[in-house]
């Protein structure tokens, strides 16, 4: 008598759950293409879960998160294969948490797109140029090996200057924290 052998879905490297309504991510779904999965869309969602079983996904490189429910405080896994992130229309608040968030999680992304969120000033939420510009300095400082930023190449010029800007802040603030700490 033959057995039935049962059959695993074949790999994919590229995986869109879009436009699903989905208030959870589905895991079981997306583990089954863990061993060669590099982009996942899981945008035009309802999500707000801390999506912490995407560290499983070692060969991905891709992810796309844009018009979910996500806010500063979300905790990704360390997925040091992740170079693109793309979180746009959230509700992403808090600049500083959020990027920090980023740059421990992804240490080696080089495209990170949050456009129409209130923390990524813009003339698209009501910002003014100089918040814009303030934003762009405040990630490029934070993220140094970031290559696009939203929309727009960061320039050579653009990484100096935010260099410059957020250095004198860092050390301003770490000599106060130093102070502080010998009261």
């Amino acid at each position: 008598m033959d057995q039935a052998v049962p059959t695993q879905a074949p790999c994919v490297t590229w995986l869109s759950l879009a436009h699903q309504d989905l208030s959870e991510i589905p895991y079981e779904v997306i583990l089954e293409h863990s061993c060669r999965l590099e982009a996942l869309d899981l945008s035009y969602n309802l999500l707000v879960e801390n999506p912490v079983q995407l560290g499983q996904l070692e060969q991905l490189h891709t992810l796309i998160l844009d018009r979910n429910q996500y806010t500063s405080h979300v905790k990704f896994p360390f997925m040091p294969s992740v170079t693109a992130v793309c979180i746009n229309q959230n509700k992403i608040h808090n600049l500083p948490v959020f990027v920090d968030e980023i740059g421990r999680k992804f240490p080696n992304i080089k495209i990170l797109c949050m456009m129409n969120n209130e923390a990524a000033s813009s003339y698209f939420n009501g910002g003014s140029l100089t918040q814009y510009q303030d934003y762009r300095q405040y990630v490029i400082s934070q993220l140094p090996a970031l290559e696009l930023l939203d929309d727009t190449v960061v320039l050579e010029k653009e990484r100096a200057q935010a260099r410059k800007t957020y250095r004198i802040q860092h050390s301003s603030q770490h000599g106060r924290k130093r102070r502080e700490v010998h009261r």
